[in-house]
């Protein structure tokens, strides 16, 4: 991704700078962080989003413009309700410095690329600069959003939709060909899904690859696999508004829950099939994957 190399580079360059006591342009600065604390170097604020990085960013960089991007998305395909709250993300100069701060702040959680905690006071996305910053960013921030908008979101339907959005609008929409690869192949060895397990998983550091697979494949199901899908979603996303426990979805599927769940396998089968067909690496670039 050559914009996040050259502000890669810019980072080091920037860093250099602050150590010698000058300002960064266009930015309130400060000595270079100590390791447990946020970054605060610079700060851009936007229309229910505020950013704040240990490098140089500027209000004209594309990253924050697809991140405003994301989040009418988002609202658009969910007709979810006005923000309540903005979403502040604070992105790291390096992975050495988010790995130490999460271990000194957040010690429980498992290790991963990127995290969004939600409080009371604040709705916080962490992460730092790299090759995977913008996918990890579309991911997180939707949670942002989410969680900006609706009283409360399940585990397994937060985690469904940022995985669905956190693919680049480059290619088909919502299509993660890891997922549907995967999922094609557990099909082919008798994988079926379960929502009713899947809504059991409430804690994060439960949650494996196969119950981040199947929940982007309830949510792709139910937006671009169903005809009754995208209206059976926007209701439940309705209930969560206000909800202060969230309902189950599996309770409102009950007459077609079977039903659904053999549809969803065949739905899965052929997303699989249109990867595998369509999906090609270029020589010498390594194929993706998901390492949260």
């Amino acid at each position: 991704m050559p914009r996040f190399r050259q502000l890669i580079d810019r980072a080091r360059v920037a860093l250099a700078v602050a150590a010698m006591g000058l300002g960064l342009a266009g930015c309130q600065t400060s000595s270079v962080p100590k390791i447990s604390s946020l970054p605060r170097q610079c700060e851009v604020n936007l229309p229910h989003l505020t950013v704040r990085s240990d490098v140089e960013i500027h209000r004209e960089d594309p990253f924050l413009q697809d991140l405003l991007n994301l989040g009418k998305e988002v609202r658009a395909t969910l007709h979810l309700p006005p923000a309540k709250r903005p979403v502040t993300v604070y992105l790291f100069r390096d992975e050495a410095r988010y790995v130490r701060f999460m271990r000194d702040r957040h010690p429980g959680l498992p290790a991963r690329r990127a995290y969004f905690i939600g409080t009371s006071k604040e709705l916080m996305v962490y992460a730092f600069w790299g090759d995977k910053t913008m996918e990890d960013l579309r991911h997180e921030y939707t949670h942002g959003v989410l969680h900006a908008s609706l009283k409360t979101v399940p585990l397994w339907l937060d985690e469904g939709l940022a995985e669905y959005f956190e693919v680049t609008p480059t290619g088909p929409i919502g299509l993660n060909r890891d997922h549907a690869e995967s999922l094609s192949l557990a099909v082919h060895n008798g994988w079926k899904p379960d929502l009713r397990r899947l809504e059991q998983v409430d804690d994060v550091s439960q949650m494996q690859r196969g119950d981040y697979q199947e929940a982007w494949a309830w949510v792709h199901y139910l937006l671009q696999g169903s005809p009754d899908g995208p209206r059976q979603l926007m209701d439940y996303l309705k209930a969560l508004e206000d909800a202060a426990v969230a309902p189950a979805l599996a309770s409102r599927l009950e007459a077609d829950l079977h039903e659904s769940e053999q549809r969803l396998v065949v739905h899965v089968a052929g997303l699989g099939l249109s990867a595998l067909t369509s999906h090609r690496s270029p020589p010498g670039k390594p194929e993706h994957a998901i390492a949260r």
